[in-house]
């Protein structure tokens, strides 16, 4: 046999692992011709309709709850505030149990219509942010006090 016949025998018969490898090559060529076989192109690719998502509602018990509980808590330092002796000065809240705080400003005594009330500003200060609230809270009965209008600026 010539010496360039030797040469190339050994890569034809195959050392160990040598078909192996060929036929790994061969499966790889194959895999990445038909890639390219369709003639891919953007202007051919489109949206896929057949997958549906849609939302999941957010659960809004515990924010309505943390709300309810700092509006009774303003509630509470507005009516048993002694505006006299504030003297205009913030008067400065906190709830254990949302963790919100804040301060409540502008505490005005109004009698009318037979009911007292008393409309105020406040801050609220909690994990969502910082906002800025007006509301009156009006006696109702003796001692009872109910909010009537409270909301965000």
């Amino acid at each position: 046999m010539s010496r360039a016949a030797q040469a190339v025998q050994p890569w034809i018969s195959g050392g160990p692992g040598q078909g192996a490898r060929l036929a790994a090559l061969f499966c790889a060529c194959m895999a990445l011709s038909a890639c390219g076989a369709g003639g891919f192109s953007l202007a051919k690719a489109d949206v896929d309709r057949s997958l549906y998502t849609s939302n999941v509602p957010a659960t809004r018990a515990p924010a309505d709850a943390e709300r309810l509980s700092d509006e009774a808590t303003i509630r509470n330092a507005v009516t048993s505030a002694d505006i006299e002796a504030l003297g205009g000065a913030p008067l400065p809240w906190a709830n254990a149990d949302t963790g919100s705080r804040g301060q409540i400003a502008d505490i005005v005594e109004k009698k009318g219509e037979g009911k007292l009330c008393r409309q105020f500003s406040a801050t609220r200060e909690s994990f969502d942010g910082v906002a800025m609230l007006r509301g009156e809270a009006c006696m109702v009965s003796a001692g009872i006090w109910r909010i009537e209008r409270f909301k965000a600026l």
